[in-house]
């Protein structure tokens, strides 16, 4: 800052102060009065300076950069290259310090003009040496997937801007610095509704909003503006396209539709839920950050607290990877990790626990394990009343057409007077598990469910080291966890009208049988979420996992309810979906 008014010249274009500055330091070497101390280092930055122009020439030659055309018709590059190994040996031989101090100099200069981003005409020599470099790692990692042990989450972060460009929510981005100790590749992404031609100008001020954000909260890695007819497309297109190579993102990082029930924002949770399907199609991770507002900054520090692992389903073990990223930074460091799973009251929950502990002592993991043992419980009166509310909810409202407050007091008078005629359902055979039936078939008729594994299921892998590969393991992953979520085809539903419905006939909806399936279910997110609550609710972080979407769309508003259900009264949770092909073993 102090040589600034020595870049300023006059009107004509004339540096008076640079030329004033520099006749300072010529009058310094006049002063000294002696040719022989100054000789000395003058001999080195002439002799320094030739071998730079013989550098740079034999490093043009060998990236073969298209702007390099010499014309001497017989140049080689080993001429430079000799001609710069005699100057940096004629430098030592005369005077190895003196070489030294001269270097020294050098570098000071080179880095304040780096620094200060000076304007320079002339190319840069490393700019085009960690081109090549890049290009030559690129086509590297190529080659093949990565091994499992060098396996870290590469993310593609998805976030929303305002009017004005500006982030919605920037501790989206501190979450992801937060989880730079992976050293992974990072991608901040955006969409655009409109087209090209019209929409340039405001994608160009988003991605330089986005860059001031990352740059703000320390996020080293790329933005990304799209502009597309569409949301759902938009984010399809960078979940596809996004990276380079075999540098390519492996987890996308969003945050929940925080309004999704409202009925103005209804195709924001399609395009959630279709951005789910799309990541299970690809075989990348998915973390959703839920009360993301709520999230730390990276300016804050937690002096106490524990990170909750709910670990229902063996997934490859990234539920284990990211609470011990975060930990490394300095906003989770003091926090404590802790590992829940869910038992059967027949099973033997003290084996477990020995299995857990073992398991995470070859993963070089520090944690507390606790097993939680759940009873098979009865389907509450509450469960059932929320049930139908998930079912027949969104067909009812619609169709009224009221006002948010109108729909809530409505939906009140009508469950306070089927209450009491609520019969609790007592399945003999009910077990606490997340169900996993099989789409519909054609005709309608539901093929029998099968039970997800659980991670303390008998046939499910054991904690300890096997003999099973980590590509077997990879491989069974994907299909313990797929969920359907489909709506009763009722009579009342198939001989709908379009006629406006009648306080007779809503209360006729809610008087119908609920589909069993999806009973079971929203029993499964309650009993859980008592659990999880009791267990978790002063928990810094809750890290969950995520049910597959259904497969039928019919049930796609269930899905979301349940999901609601599982996470109400915890402050932060990320849900977590595995794609598959992450895997943190003994060996990892």
């Amino acid at each position: 800052p102090h040589f600034q008014v020595f870049g300023h010249g006059k009107a004509n274009g004339e540096p008076t102060w640079a030329l004033l500055l520099t006749a300072c330091i010529c009058e310094i070497g006049i002063l000294i009065a002696s040719l022989d101390e100054v000789a000395p280092i003058l001999s080195m930055f002439f002799l320094m300076c030739y071998m730079f122009v013989n550098l740079a020439c034999a490093v043009q030659t060998l990236l073969r950069t298209p702007n390099w055309r010499p014309r001497f018709r017989y140049y080689h590059w080993t001429l430079s290259f000799l001609g710069m190994s005699l100057c940096l040996a004629l430098m030592f031989i005369c005077s190895w310090y003196y070489a030294l101090v001269a270097m020294l100099i050098a570098g000071l200069i080179y880095k304040y003009i780096e620094y200060r981003g000076a304007e320079k005409e002339w190319g840069d020599g490393i700019r085009g040496l960690s081109l090549s470099a890049a290009r030559y790692a690129l086509l590297r990692l190529e080659e093949g997937p990565p091994h499992t042990k060098n396996w870290r989450p590469q993310l593609l972060v998805l976030v929303r801007g305002d009017q004005e460009q500006n982030v919605v929510h920037p501790q989206l981005l501190s979450f992801t610095s937060q989880l730079k100790a992976g050293k992974g590749l990072t991608i901040v992404a955006s969409v655009l509704e409109g087209t090209f031609l019209d929409n340039h100008p405001q994608a160009q001020r988003a991605e330089e909003s986005i860059r001031r954000l990352m740059e703000a909260e320390k996020v080293k890695g790329f933005c990304q503006v799209v502009i597309s007819s569409n949301l759902r497309d938009g984010m399809s297109h960078l979940i596809q396209s996004s990276g380079l190579g075999g540098l390519q993102h492996n987890t996308v990082l969003v945050g929940w539709p925080r309004s999704w029930r409202q009925k103005e924002d209804h195709q924001t949770w399609r395009n959630f839920i279709e951005l789910v399907r799309e990541t299970t199609a690809g075989h990348l991770a998915l973390l959703v950050a839920k009360n993301v507002a709520m999230f730390p900054g990276n300016q804050e520090r937690f002096s106490e607290g524990h990170i909750d692992v709910w670990w229902i389903v063996h997934d490859g073990g990234m539920l284990m990877l990211l609470p011990f990223l975060l930990r490394q930074h300095k906003v989770w460091r003091k926090c404590k990790m802790r590992i829940f799973t869910v038992a059967q009251m027949d099973d033997n929950s003290i084996q477990m626990k020995k299995d857990l502990t073992t398991f995470l002592y070859h993963l070089r993991i520090t944690a507390e394990v606790e097993v939680v043992e759940m009873h098979e419980s009865d389907i509450s009166a509450y469960t059932y009343e929320k049930t139908l509310v998930m079912e027949q909810r969104s067909q009812i409202l619609k169709q009224m057409h009221l006002t948010k407050n109108e729909r809530e007091r409505e939906i009140q008078s009508i469950t306070d007077e089927s209450r009491g005629s609520i019969r609790r359902k007592n399945p003999a055979n009910t077990r606490l598990r997340l169900n996993v039936p099989e789409e519909q078939a054609a005709d309608g008729e539901e093929k029998p469910e099968e039970e997800v594994q659980l991670i303390h299921d008998k046939n499910a892998t054991t904690f300890s080291s096997s003999s099973q590969s980590p590509g077997d393991e990879v491989e069974a992953a994907p299909e313990k966890v797929h969920l359907t979520w489909t709506k009763e085809k009722s009579v009342a539903e198939k001989n709908k009208s379009k006629s406006p419905v009648s306080p007779e006939g809503i209360k006729d909806f809610f008087n119908m049988k609920p589909n069993q399936s999806n009973v079971r279910r929203m029993h499964t997110a309650v009993k859980l979420n008592e659990v999880i609550v009791k267990k978790s609710q002063d928990a810094k972080l809750v890290l969950l996992n995520m049910p597959g979407p259904p497969r039928n769309r019919k049930g796609d508003e269930n899905y979301m309810e349940f999901l609601e259900v599982l996470t109400e009264h915890l402050d932060r949770v990320l849900l977590v979906r595995g794609g598959g092909r992450e895997v943190i073993t003994i060996y990892s």
